[in-house]
Parts: structure tokens; C-alpha cells; sequence
């Protein structure tokens, strides 16, 4: 029987590109990348579909919301496809069917029709599930950190690249005749239509495993899965382990998210900034996954060679203290210049810790990956509704109470006084998530791996007999 273990790419050498691990690395890279740049699409069109559509504050509010929960479901139901079926399937099919949301949505002429989208477009967002299974199953445990790390850096950087795609999308088709008012439907057609065909990029050009696809394997008697998917699926769910890593993840991705969406606006209200700067700086906040996140999958896995997975532990907790202190900091601030020095920092920090995340989510439950990764996953998308939810109340009656409190006083007081109530609410919000993304920090010590373990987990991918050695001992 082939040991897959030992098949597993030890070396992160993306150029060689004969080697199956990294053409996995690169297709689903690009898939990942695919789906973030279709599932935030429509963001840089906002403006143009609230007044195309007609949509109320309330809805464009619950629009984004929606995005947000839609993805809770599908990834927590993706990871225990992927244990089962195996990545390459399910990506196909998310992308193949994810695709259709995507298209529809540059179809609708109601605000209901486009709510609807939003939910089913964050579907897509199961993505970073099927990516992280496929790269641990690809990579050995002394670099699957850093694989994982910047195979999802590089593919959440398409949530930013679209503020600068789509819009380039929409100049084109204008190019062809099409109607400006038209523009950002055509170019949600476009994106979807991308989606599609990386499904079938992805059927044809990628495998489950370094020796090939699960159920070629199961035929073949070999191991690649636990022997009861419902056993290994409650195993996971009752290890207090998991549920940790899903609070954590809530505390760095999802409070990423929800930073990147309020930010253009708090910029603005707080700075005084115009539209364009204060969205070439959020902008520069996610093209910082071109190396962030890598970073902290990079020291995760240096910490774990020093210090065995109980070292990855300690990395991210340090980190997630970092990002919280950031934050904090970043929310007292007036200061433009010393506003933008955080704002920076926040940034780094946030994506190392997710980086260092997932350098401990593989060694978990190294036959349920699957299933580990689709729960830490989905508390990345339940901490930003969460936070979403926060800032949104905080603010509507910061707001509302602005504008009772100077009727009459003319349209530009008004307006005044409402955006310093958003400012100073959202500010407040970003001081309270601060403390909860510290509080997330020190539960991540509660991380504990048995000796035997720490023996497997960093040893048998790189030397599996010394592992068996070891644990003898």
C-alpha cells in the first residue's frame, strides 16, 4: 500500500510545475482567487445598483449580510463533502454551480431578485474550505503551513483585485456598446461565466491526492479517508480543539471582513478623505495578502519545527494579541498619518494570524481535514456577520439620533452630524472587537496536543519510520 504521506511535496518550490503538488497549488489558487473576485463583485458597483435597483440603507445593509451568511452554511457542509468525495469534485461543482448566483445577479430587476443573489453568490465563499483541504493533502507538515497560508493570501486577494477588475470588466463591455447604466450587469455575467469554466479547468487538470483521486483509491484499497465519514465527523465536532480554532478564525477573518467593508466609509467620516483616496487605501489593505498571510503560515511553520505544534499555538496566539492591540489602537486614533501607521499594522497582523491559523488546523485531525477546516472556516464568516451586526446597530442609532437632534438646521448640518455619529460608533465598535480579538488570543493557549501527538504531527510527513520510532520510544 502507497504511503501518501510520503508523496507529499516537502519543498515549496512553485516553479516546478511538472510536480503535481504544485500544479494543485496553482489551479486552486486561481479558483480561490476566482470566486473571492465573483462573491465581492458587485461592491465596486454598489452605487449603481442602489439606484438602478432602488434599494433602501436597510437593504443594501441586509445585501451584504446575506453574502456574509450564505458562506457559514455552505462551508460547513463543504469540508465533510470534501472528507467523503474529495476536493477536486466538490471544487468542480461549487465553481460549476456557484457560477449561476454569480450570472443571475447581473440578470435581476428587483431588490428581492438581488437579495436572493447575494445569499446564494456566498456559497462561493466555500472555496477557501476546498482550498485549504486540497493544499494539506498536498504539501508535508514542515511547509503545509506556508502552502496553505498563500494558497489562501493569494486567493482572498481577489476580494480586492475586483475594485480594480470589474471596473475594467465594465469599461470593456462599454467598449462594445453596452450602456453605462448597464455595465455592472454584464460584468457579473462575465465573472460567472469565468467561475464556470474553472470548474471544468479544474475536473480535467487536478487529482485528490499526490497518488490520485479518492475514488480511485478507495477502489483500490487504499486509506485516504476515516473508515466512518459520520465517525470522523462527530470526532471532529466533539474535539474542543475545533471549536477554538472557530472562534479564532472568527477573530481574524471574519473581523477582516468586516474591517474591509466598513473602512471606506469610516475613512471618510473619520479623515475627512475623499471616496477615491479612502478606497485606494483599503485597496492597499488587501493587496497586502500577496505576502501577508504567507508570512504567518511561514513563521507558523518555523515555530512548529522549533517548538512542535505546540510552537504554531503560541505563534498565533502572540499574533492574534497583535491584531487586537492594532485595532485598539488603530480606533483612538485622529491622526491620519499615526491613523494609517495601524491601519498598516492592523493588516499585517490580521492575515499572519489567519496564515497561522490554518499552519494549526492540518494537525487536528490529520484523516478529517475536511471536516476541521469547513467549521474554522465558517467561524470566519460568523464573526463578520457578528461584527457586522455590531457596528450596523451601533451606528443606525448613532445616526438616527443625529438627525433628530439637528432637524430643522438645514441639509449640510444634518449631514455633518450624521457622519460624526457614524464615526464615532464605528470607532467604538472597532475598540470593543479589539478586546474580544485579544480574548481570542489567550483561548487559543487552551490548544492542547498530546506527546504522541506532537511526535506524529511533525514528524511523519517529512520521515514517517521516525515518527514510528519515536512513538515506540
Amino acid at each position: 500500500m502507497t504511503n501518501s504521506d510520503s508523496l507529499k511535496a516537502t519543498k515549496f518550490n512553485l516553479l516546478n510545475f511538472k510536480a503535481i503538488p504544485v500544479r494543485i497549488f496553482w489551479i486552486t489558487s486561481i479558483s480561490f482567487f476566482m470566486c473571492f473576485f465573483a462573491w465581492f463583485g458587485i461592491v465596486p458597483f454598489m452605487p449603481d445598483v442602489v439606484r438602478d435597483l432602488g434599494l433602501t440603507p436597510e437593504q443594501k445593509w441586509n445585501s451584504i449580510i446575506l453574502a456574509v451568511s450564505g458562506t457559514v452554511f455552505a462551508r460547513l457542509l463543504i469540508g465533510k463533502l470534501c472528507d467523503k468525495y474529495g476536493p477536486r469534485l466538490c471544487y468542480t461543482w461549487l465553481l460549476m454551480l456557484g457560477a449561476v448566483p454569480v450570472i443571475l445577479c447581473g440578470l435581476v430587476q428587483t431588490p428581492l431578485q438581488f437579495l436572493i443573489c447575494r445569499l446564494f453568490i456566498g456559497f462561493i465563499g466555500a472555496s477557501f474550505v476546498i482550498t485549504q483541504v486540497h493544499t494539506s493533502l498536498m504539501f508535508a507538515s514542515n511547509i503545509v503551513g506556508t502552502a496553505n497560508a498563500t494558497s489562501a493570501g493569494w486567493g482572498n486577494l481577489g476580494g480586492g483585485a475586483n475594485r480594480l477588475g470589474m471596473p475594467i470588466i465594465a469599461a470593456a463591455v462599454v467598449g462594445f456598446g453596452v450602456a453605462d447604466a448597464e455595465a455592472w450587469r454584464y460584468s457579473m455575467v462575465v465573472a460567472g461565466t469565468i467561475c464556470f469554466f474553472m470548474g471544468l479547468v479544474y475536473y480535467f487538470f487536478t487529482q485528490d491526492t499526490p497518488q490520485g483521486n479518492f475514488k480511485d483509491l478507495k477502489e483500490a484499497g487504499e486509506t485516504i479517508a476515516t473508515k466512518n465519514d459520520q465517525e470522523g465527523f462527530l470526532t471532529v465536532i466533539k474535539d474542543y480543539r475545533t471549536w477554538i480554532l472557530f472562534f479564532v478564525y472568527a477573530a481574524c477573518f471574519g473581523i477582516e471582513l468586516t474591517v474591509y467593508g466598513t473602512m471606506d466609509d469610516y475613512l471618510q467620516n473619520t479623515f475627512q478623505l475623499e471616496r477615491i483616496t479612502a478606497g485606494n487605501i483599503v485597496l492597499s489593505f488587501a493587496l497586502m495578502n500577496i505576502f501577508a498571510r504567507t508570512l504567518g503560515g511561514f513563521f507558523g511553520d518555523k515555530f512548529g519545527k522549533l517548538k512542535g505544534v505546540r510552537g504554531r499555538v503560541l505563534f498565533l496566539a502572540f499574533m492574534l494579541t497583535v491584531q487586537g492591540i492594532m485595532l485598539i489602537s488603530f480606533s483612538t486614533t485622529t491622526s491620519i498619518i499615526i491613523g494609517f501607521i495601524f491601519l498598516i499594522l492592523f493588516s499585517l497582523s490580521v492575515q499572519m494570524a489567519e496564515g497561522a491559523t490554518f499552519s494549526v488546523v492540518p494537525f487536528i485531525n490529520e484523516k478529517a481535514i475536511g471536516s476541521v477546516s469547513g467549521i474554522v472556516g465558517a467561524g470566519g464568516n460568523v464573526g463578520a456577520f457578528l461584527a457586522a451586526i455590531l457596528l450596523k446597530s451601533k451606528s443606525a442609532a448613532a445616526e438616527k439620533a443625529a438627525i433628530l437632534a439637528n432637524q430643522g438646521l438645514g441639509e449640510d448640518i444634518i449631514n455633518s452630524a450624521q457622519s460624526i455619529a457614524a464615526s464615532h460608533a464605528v470607532s467604538n465598535g472597532y475598540f470593543i472587537i479589539g478586546f474580544f480579538v485579544i480574548l481570542a488570543g489567550m483561548a487559543s493557549l487552551a490548544i492542547k496536543f498530546s506527546n504522541v501527538e506532537e511526535v506524529i504531527n511533525e514528524d511523519v510527513n517529512v520521515a514517517p519510520e521516525l515518527a514510528t520510532i519515536k512513538v515506540k520510544s
